[in-house]
């Protein structure tokens, strides 16, 4: 009760920004989802005409290898941090970090939503920000040891050759890697407000390393679910192609995949569009016809990723308007 004196005011407190930006985050992933939809409508709509006229039971196969991607990514996820996060809450985030793929080029996109919700299960931004990049070691590593292993048991690996271009195109992105390693090593040498924080990440990605390596459930769950992503990945495309008569071996098609992937898998294009180009171009030097093999890799990211972008955004939106991320 108020004392004597005392007056209670009964008009509501004015809202804030807040709500509003909030709002407007949540909408966003849904706006961006319909705007990339309407920008690739010819190529979207050719997708769904091809996937229509497929087998059903491969698609079905294709969509459950598409499915356990997820859970793949979840696991390494995991397995890159020692702190224990929701299995549930993350396995929704990786489901929503494919939608945000689509906006940001080179995985930034789901990097940018795992690291979001890692701070907001309370790991440390050093911790979080090391576990995202021995995650993208882990499974670059892994994805060219199986790529290793499949050339060695294969012998179409010959007709990669044909795939290999001149020495020429090199020269240009050697120099810039150069200029790029040399540009990060004179600012950390210079530059004390970034050498700091950068030789604090390092050291925190150093000790977590170490430290999720010594449990075995952690390395199961990292090395294991690196592994076992470009498999799913290229099983889903091997089921694609089969619902659609590629005629061509699952074993080439898995190897095709590989390559195209690790080739040009680290090229900043949105949605993975240098990966489709190249896969394209590594299905027909393995036999296909160009009409097969583009709509192979057409169908297959019309099941794993334009299919699922929608339900994805969903997701996202729940989870920021949940602050979960």
């Amino acid at each position: 009760m108020p004392g004597p004196g005392l007056t209670v005011d009964a008009r509501p407190a004015p809202r804030g920004p807040g709500r509003a930006v909030r709002l407007a985050v949540c909408v966003a992933p849904l706006l961006l989802a319909a705007g990339w939809a309407v920008a690739n409508r010819p190529v979207v709509s050719e997708g769904v005409r091809r996937l229509a006229g497929a087998d059903p039971w491969w698609l079905l196969a294709g969509a459950g290898f598409t499915c356990l991607t997820w859970v793949a990514a979840s696991c390494v996820r995991q397995g890159a941090l020692p702190d224990r996060v929701p299995p549930g809450l993350l396995l929704a985030s990786q489901f929503a970090a494919g939608a945000a793929n689509h906006v940001l080029p080179a995985g930034l996109g789901a990097h940018a939503v795992t690291l979001r919700f890692l701070r907001g299960r309370g790991v440390p931004v050093e911790r979080a920000t090391a576990s995202i990049g021995l995650y993208s070691l882990v499974k670059s590593t892994a994805k060219t040891a199986v790529l290793l292993v499949f050339l060695a048991a294969s012998p179409a690996w010959r007709r990669l050759g044909d795939l290999v271009p001149d020495g020429r195109p090199l020269v240009p992105l050697a120099a810039v890697t150069a200029g790029a390693v040399a540009l990060a090593a004179v600012l950390m040498a210079v530059v004390r407000p970034v050498r700091r924080p950068v030789a604090a990440l390092l050291r925190t990605a150093l000790a977590d390393a170490r430290a999720v390596h010594t449990r075995p459930r952690r390395v199961l769950a990292l090395w294991g679910g690196a592994v076992a992503m470009p498999l799913v990945q290229a099983g889903a495309l091997a089921c694609v192609g089969a619902s659609l008569g590629l005629a061509l071996p699952w074993e080439r098609v898995v190897l095709a995949h590989l390559a195209a992937g690790t080739a040009v898998g680290a090229v900043p294009a949105p949605g993975g569009l240098a990966v489709d180009a190249a896969l394209v171009w590594t299905l027909v030097a393995f036999g296909s016809t160009p009409a097969e093999a583009t709509a192979a890799v057409i169908g297959y990211r019309v099941l794993t990723d334009w299919v699922p972008l929608l339900p994805g955004a969903l997701v996202l939106s729940a989870l920021i308007r949940a602050k979960v991320v």
